[in-house]
């Protein structure tokens, strides 16, 4: 009987795979959100320039800000000596920063998301979905799935005769810190406030950009105690963090307005306003405080 040869198949690492004819920039936070830009080029210059290959018309930008460049295998970044710096994952980048998949590029205040892999189609309309329910600054939920989440728990609530309690929290002064240090300060404070308030609350909790500087927090199951004292442990931890942009420090607090779900409030509209208010008291009161 004849021998046969055994065949053997070699698989290689995902991330030793070619990228660099598969892989797109996809705009998730500033102008033409959800856009899609095919790198199929050995080299594509981001600017603010009109013959840029990529034009991102912000004052924040340089006319030619950065370059990206395809090997054949790998895609990399370069600035290209602009005034405010290329970032990838919240590092300015040093020389050739080879991307990988899922990595956040930031130019002026635009936010691009890196993708490769075989199927960058399915991959950008993962990521288009995605952007229905995430800001793409602060990467925490939008005020969209907010809305939509604080309904559903509400009608749960009502259901089940169950507690649910609304944090609504606000930067303090905000417009100064845009003012005094420039818009992506405002953008690198947003970011690292919403970091720090969310590694703290509970899996089943919701944190949410709401608009602007203000967030809103919705906590399922917890009374007006149970969410009054949550509110003030994100105040202290908030007035505690090092906020810290360009090597200057910025000094950072909130003010939060909490409010629970009770007899008269109806909806999501009447508890948002309830807090509302509630977060008015806390600003016209000195601000740097909780009010329930």
């Amino acid at each position: 009987m004849a021998k046969t040869k055994t065949v053997v198949t070699v698989i290689s690492k995902i991330s030793e795979r070619p990228v660099a004819r598969d892989a797109a920039l996809v705009v998730i936070y500033g102008l033409d959100l959800g856009r899609k830009f095919d790198l199929n080029r050995d080299q594509t210059v981001i600017g603010r320039s009109s013959k840029a290959d990529i034009q991102i018309d912000q004052e924040s930008i340089s006319r030619n800000h950065a370059k990206v460049a395809c090997n054949g295998t790998q895609v990399m970044i370069r600035d290209l000596g602009s005034t405010n710096g290329t970032y990838v994952n919240d590092e300015a980048t040093q020389g050739d920063y080879t991307l990988r998949n899922g990595d956040l590029v930031k130019i002026g205040r635009t936010i691009f998301k890196f993708i490769a892999g075989g199927n960058i189609e399915a991959a950008y309309h993962d990521e288009i979905y995605r952007l229905t329910t995430v800001d793409g600054l602060t990467q925490v939920f939008n005020r969209r799935y907010f809305e939509e989440t604080l309904e559903r728990e509400i009608s749960r609530s009502n259901r089940y005769g169950r507690e649910v309690s609304l944090v609504m929290v606000d930067i303090d002064h905000f417009k100064q810190i845009n003012d005094n240090y420039g818009h992506l300060a405002g953008d690198h404070v947003l970011k690292h406030l919403a970091s720090t308030i969310k590694t703290k609350i509970r899996r089943e909790d919701i944190f949410a950009r709401y608009g602007g500087e203000e967030f809103a927090l919705l906590l399922p199951e917890i009374d007006l105690r149970g969410s009054t004292s949550m509110a003030e442990k994100a105040r202290k931890l908030v007035e505690k963090q090092r906020f810290e942009f360009d090597r200057q420090v910025i000094p950072v607090t909130i003010s939060l307005g909490v409010a629970t779900l009770k007899a008269g409030l109806r909806d999501g509209g009447d508890l948002i306003r309830a807090a509302d208010a509630k977060l008015y008291e806390a600003k016209s009161s000195g601000r740097n405080r909780v009010c329930c």
